[in-house]
């Protein structure tokens, strides 16, 4: 969004043709910590929503639609201004429709940076950074709204949580913030029937090959599944099918390369762990490191 209204033509908006659009770069007399101001405070708001489960798609509500045709005044506060080294570790706020708090983000990625030495596991391990992000979008101050994270199911808020929520909430309380109300009063979804599906299949350990094709699904596919729930906080068991699958000794290295690796980018792993090793063989261990020290 921000990146429209800054007139940048980037892959993303030219490959969907909204640098043709009326409005593009209509936002240009003011800077992008401005939008990005903006865009926070009208989901504080209420004149948008963002779809947690969909990593940040903004949408406008009905009292959004409107405020648009009733225009009224409300405060903006400016995000403060970091120097160049402070913001190199902050999500990349102009790349999309984000309304991400810069300062609650970085101050989180010190304590998930503080837990991760004390419990001598890697970063990601504890939380995402899109994690982060949408706690840094939605301030979730207990527990059970933490669950309403992306990346973060009970198991894992039960796990790290307490010392982030506590955090957020002496921010939040600090800074007078206030928080968006879907988050305040939003359950937590329960579980797609695909997801509980596979699950059930594991525990009584069905070949991942054949849950796929019972479900349609390419083996890929079954695995963007898998990830999906064990990042989110499940810890499910598939060494039955990894060491019917690979060799003992190939699953340890890739097993030790994610535990002294800093990332969990699977493009990273393929190129530092070389192309002896498929990128299958490289997902079903991580899952299985993923499941066995997060969760």
């Amino acid at each position: 969004i921000v990146d429209f209204l800054m007139g940048k033509e980037t892959a993303d908006i030219v490959s969907y043709q909204q640098n043709e659009m009326e409005q593009f770069g209509s936002g240009q007399e003011e800077d992008d910590k401005t939008w990005n101001a903006v865009l926070r405070q009208a989901l504080i708001a209420g004149y948008l929503t963002k779809e947690i489960e969909n990593y940040g798609t903004l949408r406008i509500t009905p009292q959004g639609r409107e405020f648009m045709e009733h225009p009224t005044s409300f405060r903006v506060v400016k995000d403060k201004e970091f120097e160049e080294d402070e913001g190199a570790d902050m999500p990349m706020r102009g790349s999309g429709a984000s309304a991400v708090d810069p300062a609650l983000f970085s101050i989180m990625k010190d304590l998930r940076k503080k837990l991760s030495k004390q419990l001598d596991v890697p970063p990601f391990v504890i939380f995402q950074d899109p994690s982060l992000e949408a706690m840094a979008t939605t301030y979730p101050v207990t527990l059970e709204e933490l669950q309403n994270i992306p990346g973060v199911g009970s198991g894992k808020a039960k796990r790290y949580g307490t010392e982030f929520v506590a955090l957020i909430k002496k921010y939040v309380e600090e800074n007078e913030i206030e928080r968006p109300e879907d988050m305040r009063v939003r359950t937590v979804a329960n579980k797609s029937k695909l997801k509980v599906y596979i699950v059930q299949s594991i525990d009584r350990k069905v070949a991942l090959d054949d849950i796929a094709s019972s479900k349609g699904l390419e083996f890929s596919e079954l695995l963007d599944e898998i990830e999906s729930i064990v990042y989110s906080g499940t810890r499910i068991n598939i060494d039955y099918f990894i060491f019917d699958a690979i060799d003992e000794d190939r699953v340890d290295d890739i097993y030790q390369y994610f535990k002294e690796s800093t990332t969990d980018s699977l493009q990273e792993a393929i190129e530092e762990l070389g192309s002896d090793y498929t990128e299958d063989e490289i997902r079903l261990v991580r899952i299985k490191f993923l499941s066995e020290m997060a969760n």
